[in-house]
Formats: structure tokens, C-alpha cells, sequence
């Protein structure tokens, strides 16, 4: 893995694992105990693979792939998988990114709008900045008539601490050009609830 080689070149993976072994000296375990041995090891692993997303630039990401083409009707890559880490505990929240633009004479590959999604989720991240980031993003690298994000998510930090609450889904959008007209929104938000 080249990324741990990087790593482990300039030191930051041994800090990493420092760090564990600390943090799990400081909760009260033993670092030493069999079953811990390797944690801090697969932590830093980990950690660098929840935050490999710094180390891409998504808008490079869609350039690589863009094409001249004259279709100008709606282009929506739905029910996206992606993990996060909350910036504000460290506990993932995960769920789906639905992603919409109208292409203004280019187009990417569709795969490239799922990568977005992904260099952005793995940041340290707040579900409202990641979805106004994957937007900026579309916007500025192929200058579409209009663009769409709709994300929803379940947020650990909600679920295992604080108010408990299993359930709750929270959802942001962002939008620009052509989708500020409502009709074009709702004809969004239509094709997304459908299987």
C-alpha cells in the first residue's frame, strides 16, 4: 500500500498508533493485553483509509472523465452508499447521496459522481458541508445548467450517545441553476423516491 509507505516515511502512521496505544491506556485497558496488541496498528489502518478523501482532489476526479456532449436533460446518479466520520465525536454516519445535473455541453462518467461522493465522505466531515461540497464540486468542474445533491443519513454520534435515538434519518440538499425552479426540484425528488 503505497499510502502506509507515506506514512510510514515521514512517521505519522507510528504516531497514529502512539495515539491509540495512549488513548487506550488513558480509558483504563491495558495496550499489552493479547486481544489489543494489534488495535493500535489496525486503528491507524483504518484511519487512514476513513480519511483518504485529503488525499484526492474530486474536481481532478471529474475532469479526467469529461466528455462533449449535446444531451441537456437530467443526469441522476441515485442511492449512492457512503460512510463518514463526524468531525465532531469521530463516529460514522452513513447512508445514500442522490446526485442530479443538467449537463450544459459536457458530461462525466457516471462512475466519476459516486467518486466525488466518496473523496468528500472520507474527511472528517458535517453531513450539511459535505453535501454543499460534492455540489461546488459538480458545479465548478463541468459548469452544468444546474446541479442537485440530496443526502440522508443515519449519524452514529445520535444513535449510541447523546439522545439515543436509533430511528432518526437526517437529510440535507443543496442545489443551483435550474434546480431553483421548484418544478425541476420536485421532478428530482419524484424520480428518487421511485425503485
Amino acid at each position: 500500500m503505497d499510502e502506509l509507505q507515506d506514512f510510514t516515511a515521514n512517521g505519522a502512521f507510528d504516531e497514529l498508533k502512539g495515539c491509540c496505544g495512549r488513548m487506550l491506556s488513558l480509558i483504563g485497558e491495558d495496550p499489552g493485553r493479547e486481544g489489543l496488541l494489534k488495535t493500535p496498528e489496525r486503528v491507524a489502518k483504518a484511519m487512514l483509509t476513513l480519511t483518504r478523501g485529503y488525499r484526492m482532489d474530486a474536481r481532478e476526479v471529474l475532469l479526467s472523465a469529461k466528455f462533449k456532449e449535446d444531451y441537456s436533460q437530467m443526469v441522476i446518479v441515485k442511492d449512492i452508499d457512503f460512510f463518514s466520520l463526524c468531525e465532531h465525536h469521530l463516529l460514522p454516519f452513513y447512508g445514500k447521496a442522490h446526485v442530479a445535473y443538467i449537463p450544459n455541453g459536457y458530461i462525466t462518467g457516471l462512475s466519476k459522481i459516486a467518486r466525488v461522493v466518496d473523496i468528500y465522505s472520507h474527511r472528517l466531515q458535517v453531513q450539511e458541508r459535505m453535501t454543499l461540497q460534492i455540489k461546488e464540486c459538480i458545479q465548478e468542474a463541468l459548469n452544468p445548467l444546474g446541479v442537485m445533491v440530496v443526502v440522508e443519513a443515519k449519524h452514529m454520534c445520535m444513535q449510541m450517545r447523546g439522545v439515543e435515538k436509533q430511528n432518526a434519518i437526517t437529510t440535507t440538499s443543496d442545489f443551483t441553476g435550474a434546480f431553483n425552479r421548484a418544478k425541476t426540484r420536485e421532478e428530482f425528488m419524484n424520480l428518487i423516491k421511485q425503485d
